[in-house]
């Protein structure tokens, strides 16, 4: 990442975590003209014959596209990603039904996790690979993997390494830092779709959810054309399966149009290759220590995947401290407090946000009921497009603060249930007309209303 400033005496940021977060974070930092070093327990992935981790592709969206963009990156990745449009929904029977996430031409990008990481340290950014790191108020201080010692002065310590992070946990030790991690009681596994000779094997443009109500399948493209299936459910419904006559047995119950798709040999190989994963839901406040410390991405919020905004929030992250930046002339004795104030309700907002996605994701896309609602919340949308925009479209397709998506979300709600009722009491009026005399000084407020 080229510097864009000329200062004479340039200020150090050390950023411990060089994932996706971590990463993003060192290029804002370069563009400022900060010296920017990066620690990472693994081994630098740019020269990595085989990347460990988890997940392959990843759901990129509005707020990551922005954060990408400020650095220059949006056109490089987006090229790289594959559009999804809608959900395809999976019934039992085989059918398949789109639901669009907004309006036309509005899409999710499926990225590879990896090739992502990969461009994003490919600037001039310092890495090195460390094996544990502790904080103190002005320093960094590693402890490499041969025993051997090195503190790094530093004028900020970015901690965004992961939901498990070394330096939040330095948090943890100081008073009046409230923490909190939820595990939920489903876990994932993932499971790849091959091509089909040399194609995809299912139609790509879709992220595809096979929705049975107490768990789910998803399933997202990559750029070799294999889907990356993943299955969520609950740890106690993974450990009853223990063969592979078993795994077959739940597939052709469960999940019979995948089985073709997948192989029965490779169900049978992939579902023991590695057990379900937990999904944590960690909350912490505040983000910051004094002016020499802050907290992003996982480290800060770590969120289950149900809303496709772990990694956008991330990014959102430095975007976010970068505006504060901007705003505040780099004083970071100001910066960071203001950080933790603007960021922290944004945070938990989606945190709570991903947890009833799931409940969605799993059970409601089979309800006529809800899809009703959808075409509805879109034929509102249109009709009113500054009065009621859909709470997946603030979230997904703007920069609509997480919470304050949140609070229109319940307002509409409330509109929704008005006018509602008020449609109800108007039916009511017109195909019975004794129900004016029936009520007449009951509910003359309502039917005042209908009569305009």
């Amino acid at each position: 990442m080229e510097e864009t400033t000329g200062r004479s005496t340039k200020k150090k940021v050390v950023v411990v975590g060089g994932g996706l977060v971590g990463a993003l974070n060192a290029c804002f930092f370069a563009k400022r003209g900060f010296d920017v070093e990066v620690f990472e327990t693994r081994e630098d992935i740019r020269i990595a014959k085989v990347v460990k981790g988890r997940s392959i592709n990843l759901a990129l969206s509005h707020r990551g596209r922005q954060a990408l963009k400020h650095v220059g990156m949006e056109e490089k990745i987006v090229s790289k990603g594959i559009p999804m449009h809608a959900r395809m929904i999976h019934s039992l029977s085989g059918k398949q039904s789109p639901i669009p996430y907004g309006r036309k031409g509005q899409f999710i990008l499926s990225v590879d996790r990896a090739n992502l990481n990969k461009e994003l340290l490919t600037g001039k950014i310092f890495f090195y690979s460390s094996a544990k790191v502790f904080v103190t108020y002005v320093a960094a201080i590693f402890l490499r993997s041969d025993g051997s010692n090195e503190q790094i002065k530093a004028d900020l310590i970015v901690g965004c390494d992961g939901a498990f992070s070394a330096i939040r946990k330095q948090f943890l030790r100081r008073s009046r830092f409230n923490y909190s991690q939820t595990y939920i009681p489903h876990g994932y596994m993932e499971l790849t779709m091959p091509p089909i000779n040399g194609e995809f094997a299912m139609k790509p443009n879709y992220l595809h959810i096979w929705p049975r109500n107490t768990f789910m399948m998803i399933a997202l493209p990559n750029l070799d054309k294999t889907f990356t299936c993943t299955l969520f459910m609950p740890f106690e419904e993974f450990e009853k399966i223990t063969t592979g006559d078993e795994v077959i047995e739940f597939f052709q119950k469960y999940f019979p149009d995948t089985i073709p798709l997948i192989g029965v040999d490779a169900l049978k190989t992939d579902y023991f290759r590695l057990p379900a994963q937990a999904m944590v839901s960690i909350k912490c406040s505040p983000y910051h220590i004094g002016d020499k410390c802050v907290l992003m991405g996982d480290a800060a919020h770590a969120v289950v995947p149900f809303y496709g905004q772990g990694m956008n929030a991330g990014f959102e992250d430095c975007l976010v401290f970068e505006e504060i930046m901007d705003q505040l002339n780099e004083d970071f004795s100001t910066v960071l407090p203001e950080y933790t104030r603007v960021r922290v309700p944004d945070d938990h907002a989606i945190a709570d946000l991903a947890m009833y996605n799931y409940v969605e994701m799993r059970a409601h896309v089979n309800s006529k009921w809800f899809l009703f609602r959808k075409r509805v919340d879109n034929i509102l949308h249109f009709l009113m497009p500054k009065t009621i925009t859909p709470l997946y479209t603030m979230v997904t397709f703007t920069r609509t603060r997480y919470h304050e998506a949140v609070d229109s979300w319940h307002w509409q709600n409330k509109v929704r249930h008005f006018l509602k009722m008020c449609l109800l009491f108007r039916l009511c009026h017109f195909f019975f007309p004794a129900y004016n005399l029936l009520f007449r000084g009951r509910c003359s407020f309502c039917l005042s209303i209908l009569v305009l």
